[in-house]
Formats: structure tokens, C-alpha cells, sequence
């Protein structure tokens, strides 16, 4: 299936007027210049989601000319802070450099959030890097029934925004020690009263399906702070729908003999079913909820990143759209 967009940045009369400039997997593993690699391949397998296949040769190709691209905004956020703080007389420890990054489920966000905290981590300065991610801001599975959203989950309604953002403006201020909630896969819940502490690191990677959210104008045109607000720097993970949903068909098949044999697991029911019937659910759930969610919500969010990557079926990087200054 063709994609408007990737069509239009092919086109050299759009050249002029898009707002992002389309490379190769070729042409942009040009930019890695001189950025060492400090995995090895056993540390990159580790990092990897289940089913997401990235090798050694593809953080080579794509992920090392990321991480230089990150580490120069880093650089230059710094030195604006410190012009800034000359400029005003100011004393006092810079903000957190924050990284979004947004995507289908399935694509393999968590895979490319672990590798570029891993590979940033190991960059010159070695910066504190931490990991958060969304799924710990979805309202617990008790007050999504009550609200009749249970089969919603991942879409914007389901996040407690509201914490989100004082998440995020506490991580801004630099404040010391902040929370964060957790979830856990295995029942599909929060986990009440586990938390993770976020301390004042130099990066903090920010990964969620919805993250790149905006927000409708509320009536009398109050201010309305989003997410995205937040960032420094944002990524887009995409790929072609017909992937997705193979992808996502195949991480539930290999889940059904795994995780949901766990009899804790809230899934757990789908671990004793016929293959066939696997399949039929798994396709059920995507094409009424994971689908849904992907073209009313998550997809439109696509051109408001700074970096998307387009995967191709084998999970390999094929075309990058870096946003213009």
C-alpha cells in the first residue's frame, strides 16, 4: 500500500515545501561519520523487544548516525543554556534534554528507546540517560471499566495526561527523585505503589504510542500544554499497516506460548486455544482496537515529529525524514 506522505517527499517539486528533507537507509548511514560503535552484539540482542529483529549491522547503518544527530541537539541545548545564563546573571543546573518518541504498537519503539539510551549513555561525556515509558500513566484497568473504556486502552482517553505533564514539567524544573508509575505486561495493570525514581538525569527518553498527542482547542481559548511540549527532540517509528498487523499477529502468537502460559498472566486464556483461533483473535484485536487506534490517533501524529524512520517488512530501516531547521 502506497504512503501519501513518503510519496510526496519523493516528489522533487515537493522538495521545496515539505517541512522534511528524505534520505536512504544508504544516504543517511553516511552521516555516522567518526561515532564509534560501544555494543556489541550480544548487549544489541539484549535490547531487543520480542520479535523486533535488529542485528549489529543495522545500528551500524541507521542507529549510530542517530545517536551524532541527538548528541549534537544535546550539545547545542547546552550551549544555549549556558549563553542564556550569561546573557541573564543566572546560576543553576540546565534542564533535562527530552527525547519522544511515538509509533504504532508493534513497531518497535521499545526497541529503538533501549538502544538509543544505551548507545547515548556510551557517548562522549557519557550523559545520564534514563527510560520512561507511557504504559505506567494508563489508568488502572478498575477505572477504565468503570468508564467503559477497556477496550480504548492505548488510546489518548486512557492516560492520565493530567500526571503526565506534572511528570514532565518536574523532570523540566530539574527537580530531584520524581516518580514514575509502572505496569506491568503480565496482568495488564498498573502496578500500585511500584514506582520508578527519575534523578535529574542529562537525557530522559520519553516512549509511548501516543506521545506526539495535540490537544482540541478548549472553549474560551484557554492555554492547553501538551505532551510533545516537553520535548526537546522527537522520532517517529513507521511502518506500512500490512507490517504492523503481521508483526502484531506474530508477537501474540509467540506471546500465547511465553508469557500467556503464565497462569498470572491476564491473557492467560489465549495460551490453551487452538492455533487457529490465536489467529482469529489476534487479528480480531487489532483490526477493532490496535488498527483503529493507529489511523485516528497515532498516524496523524506522524509529521509532528523531528525524526520519523520508515521500516520496511523485514524490520529494517529503508527511508529516514529528518524534520528542517
Amino acid at each position: 500500500m502506497s504512503d501519501a506522505f513518503w510519496t510526496a517527499l519523493q516528489a522533487p517539486k515537493n522538495s521545496k515545501v515539505s517541512p522534511f528533507r528524505r534520505f536512504s537507509a544508504r544516504q543517511w548511514a553516511k552521516f555516522r561519520a567518526d561515532t564509534p560503535l560501544t555494543l556489541d552484539a550480544d548487549e544489541i540482542e539484549a535490547l531487543q523487544s520480542l520479535g523486533d529483529h535488529i542485528d549489529i549491522e543495522e545500528v551500524r547503518r541507521i542507529y549510530l548516525s542517530i545517536t551524532r544527530l541527538l548528541t549534537a541537539h544535546v550539545e547545542a541545548n547546552q550551549m544555549l543554556f549556558d549563553q542564556r545564563a550569561q546573557f541573564l546573571a543566572l546560576k543553576g543546573q540546565k534542564s533535562p534534554f527530552i527525547i519522544g518518541i511515538a509509533g504504532s504498537v508493534a513497531v518497535g519503539k521499545s526497541t529503538t528507546a533501549r538502544l538509543l539510551c544505551a548507545l547515548l549513555a556510551r557517548s562522549a561525556g557519557h550523559p545520564k540517560v534514563d527510560l520512561v515509558t507511557t504504559d505506567g500513566f494508563l489508568h488502572p484497568n478498575s477505572e477504565l471499566e468503570s468508564r467503559g473504556l477497556m477496550t480504548r486502552k492505548g488510546f489518548p482517553e486512557s492516560y492520565d495526561v493530567g500526571v503526565i505533564l506534572k511528570f514532565l514539567s518536574a523532570i523540566k524544573a530539574g527537580k530531584r527523585r520524581v516518580k514514575a508509575p509502572l505496569y506491568s505486561h503480565l496482568s495488564y495493570d498498573v502496578l500500585p505503589d511500584k514506582t520508578q525514581t527519575v534523578d535529574q538525569p542529562d537525557i530522559l527518553i520519553f516512549e509511548g504510542i501516543n506521545v506526539l498527542q495535540a490537544r482540541l482547542q478548549p472553549a474560551g481559548n484557554q492555554a492547553v500544554t501538551v505532551v510533545s511540549d516537553f520535548f526537546d527532540f522527537s522520532l517517529y517509528i513507521d511502518a506500512a499497516e500490512e507490517d504492523l498487523r503481521d508483526w502484531y499477529i506474530s508477537r501474540f502468537m509467540r506471546l500465547r506460548d511465553t508469557a500467556f502460559a503464565d497462569p498470572n498472566s491476564f491473557f492467560h486464556r489465549y495460551a490453551s486455544v487452538s492455533e487457529t483461533e490465536a489467529i482469529k483473535t489476534a487479528e480480531h484485536l487489532w483490526q477493532t482496537i490496535n488498527l483503529v487506534n493507529l489511523r485516528n490517533t497515532i498516524l496523524p501524529t506522524r509529521p509532528r515529529a523531528n525524526l520519523i524512520l520508515r521500516k520496511q517488512s523485514d524490520h529494517r530501516i529503508a527511508e529516514v525524514a529528518l524534520r528542517k531547521l
